[in-house]
């Protein structure tokens, strides 16, 4: 049965874990070789969710099966390694679109419901918190779950150059 609760600090090792084991065999099937290996530069966790109590940890029997979580500062992707992705200035809930970031389902619970109960978190909360819309930046594996969920293309774009590869990405946004 799967359960959630806010990730803490303590959660780190683990979190880092389940995001390794999802780019390296979720992101395969989508992408060349070189772009899973810059995807890692580009993605990951941003501590802040963190600190900021926003990030939610999917459980099965103790077992991590996902993760995600959302913000209402200005980054829309990347995480703690990701030089000049992240700005942490605060998004104004009248205007501005919460962001839902850092979504990881580990490769043994895919098609359990693992991203949909991280969106409906995340959805909730920005909802609680005054936002009306939320935007994300998703991989092409994402890609067809946030659809699914609801979430429309606002743009396809690249990801700076990592060691010669870019990393395909499209930014998505829903109404809540």
């Amino acid at each position: 049965m799967l359960t959630h609760r806010l990730a803490t600090i303590d959660d780190l090792s683990a979190l880092r874990v389940v995001m390794e084991a999802a780019m390296g065999s979720l992101l395969s099937g989508f992408l060349t070789p070189a772009e899973v290996v810059a995807s890692h530069s580009i993605m990951g966790l941003d501590t802040q969710l963190i600190t900021d109590g926003s990030y939610f940890l999917i459980e099965d029997d103790g077992l991590i099966a996902g993760c995600g979580g959302w913000s209402w500062r200005a980054t829309l992707y990347g995480g703690d390694q990701s030089v000049g992705l992240r700005d942490a200035g605060q998004l104004d809930p009248a205007s501005d679109a919460a962001r839902i970031r850092a979504m990881y389902t580990h490769p043994d619970f895919t098609r359990r419901g693992v991203g949909r109960m991280i969106l409906a978190l995340c959805e909730d909360a920005a909802r609680q918190a005054g936002f009306t819309r939320v935007e994300l930046m998703a991989t092409l594996a994402g890609e067809p779950l946030y659809l699914a969920s609801g979430y429309s293309q606002i743009e396809r774009l690249l990801s700076a150059q990592v060691d010669g590869a870019t990393v395909p990405l499209v930014r998505m946004g829903k109404t809540i």
